[in-house]
């Protein structure tokens, strides 16, 4: 399965705080349809604590892909929200 072949859009959001990185993924998901997906790039720590819950209790899927020291890539299903 390709990781980077299916996705509708990508986000980089490393560098950005929070909640303005949550927001911008909400935003980014309102515009794809169901069963869409987005790929996000996160900073670790805060931004993975508050935008991985978030939307997974928005009703997205939330999968972490890439795991690096500083960063992480998150592929994001987009839920029938």
């Amino acid at each position: 399965m390709s990781l980077e072949k299916d996705f509708v859009q990508k986000l980089d959001l490393r560098g950005t705080p929070c909640p303005v990185n949550f927001i911008k993924c909400r935003l980014a998901l309102e515009l794809l349809k169901p069963d869409d997906c987005l790929l996000v790039d996160l900073d670790r720590g805060e931004p993975e604590l508050m935008v991985i819950p978030g939307l997974t209790n928005e009703g997205h899927k939330v999968e972490i892909i890439i795991e690096d020291m500083s960063w992480i890539r998150l592929r994001i299903t987009s839920g029938a929200a």
